[in-house]
């Protein structure tokens, strides 16, 4: 508990910082702000009242971004031991060996479904690694976290393109999932209606839903680690 209640206590004055100077991380020698006149009284009391909700919707997120984390440290000591071209090879290797399998035991059909899922999967591996490397924490958010995404969301989504019986599974679920996010999140100012309008869910329609999920997704990933090394450094920060 005592772990949960440090997170909880800089997680609200990460709040506190955002319109308080000296919340977070005051120095031993100025302290934390205080204020000093009754409306910074008011402002500083009713800024902590409005934090309190906050802090509790923010915490089970922070925990989200604890565990990526933790699992995407863990895969950038092996891009560093092995490098892109290592990813692109590893990735090559395994959706390769897959392929040729598919090829030689199942369909013909079948064998397109791997190929294509292996090319969107091996770009999107080695695309999320080179933007894990290149720049600092801003281009891992926008751009290394949304392609470590779409590797893991298209591949599923273009096989079952291919394959009847998985399409069976995916496309059902995923009309499901896009009702309700139509239904739900974007149904503020007309979009919903907008993209009803314009865009038909079938074919590659699906590749599109998930590849704009893959994006939003990632960026939300990655914001959530920035937080968690914001609330919770690692040791070499």
């Amino acid at each position: 508990m005592g772990a949960v209640r440090i997170d909880v206590t800089r997680l609200h004055d990460t709040w506190m910082e955002v319109a308080f100077p000296r919340q977070l991380d005051a120095s031993s020698v100025l302290g934390k702000w205080q204020p000093e006149t009754t409306p910074q009284r008011i402002a500083y009391k009713l800024w902590a009242a409005i934090g309190i909700p906050l802090v509790l919707f923010g915490y089970p997120l922070l925990l989200v971004g604890f565990a990526t984390r933790y699992y995407a440290t863990r895969l950038d000591s092996a891009v560093t031991r092995i490098g892109v071209l290592g990813v692109l090879l590893v990735a090559t290797l395994v959706w390769g060996t897959l392929t040729v399998i598919t090829r030689v035991q199942l369909s013909t059909e079948a064998f397109l479904a791997v190929g294509a899922a292996s090319v969107v999967a091996i770009a999107s591996a080695g695309l999320a690694a080179l933007f894990s490397k290149v720049g600092g924490r801003a281009t891992s958010v926008l751009l290394a976290y949304p392609f470590a995404m779409t590797a893991l969301f298209l591949p599923p989504v273009v096989a079952a393109l291919f394959t009847p019986s998985l399409g069976e599974v995916i496309f059902p679920n995923s009309t499901e999932l896009a009702v309700w996010i139509l239904d739900t999140l974007l149904a503020v100012g007309g979009i919903n209606d907008w993209l009803r309008a314009n865009f038909t869910l079938e074919g590659t329609g699906y590749v599109l839903m998930w590849f704009g999920l893959a994006i939003p997704t990632g960026w939300l990933l990655g914001l959530l680690v920035a937080l968690a090394d914001v609330i919770r450094p690692k040791p070499d920060d």
